[in-house]
């Protein structure tokens, strides 16, 4: 199975790409074991169009160019679901049970997710009620993919 966290917009060296790369590094260190084969980044550039549905509709269609077949979606939306870090787990170690081999999740730009990327994702996911910087967004993404993996490996990272 393969992480792809794929962003609009480019992180700038500095402390806060520091820390995502640190998350980063451990769960793809911590995901060998779980037969997570790679965790990965790519980022796309913002669109330019002029107008916020034109520049939504363009990054979408960036994000599901990108997706290979059979790939399960998730998307960071402030309208998704709220999981706890063990339900977050659980969700992505079933569908490394039912053989998915492929788990994109999608940051969007500015302006959020243009509709035909809401509409394929497998998951919708909030990280919280609070609106949060895309730096800050793709931190705490990398930091709980790390603890699901913890989690799945019985690690202590991840304490109740």
């Amino acid at each position: 199975m393969r992480f792809t966290l794929f962003c609009i917009g480019k992180m700038k060296a500095g402390a806060d790409k520091e820390l995502f790369d640190r998350y980063i590094d451990r769960a793809r260190k911590t995901g060998r074991g779980l037969g997570i084969t790679e965790v990965a980044l790519t980022e796309m550039s913002e669109s330019r169009a002029q107008r916020a549905d034109d520049r939504k509709a363009e990054e979408a269609r960036g994000i599901l160019a990108a997706l290979s077949a059979g790939a399960r979606l998730v998307v960071l939306d402030e309208n998704g679901k709220n999981l706890s870090s063990p339900a977050f787990s659980q969700k992505l170690e079933a569908w490394k049970d039912e053989g998915v081999s492929d788990v994109v999740f999608a940051i969007g730009g500015a302006d959020g997710h243009g509709q035909d990327v809401l509409n394929r994702a497998d998951l919708k996911l909030a990280l919280g009620a609070m609106t949060w910087p895309h730096q800050i967004a793709r931190i705490l993404l990398a930091e709980q993919i790390y603890r699901a993996m913890t989690i799945q490996s019985g690690h202590p990272y991840h304490r109740v």
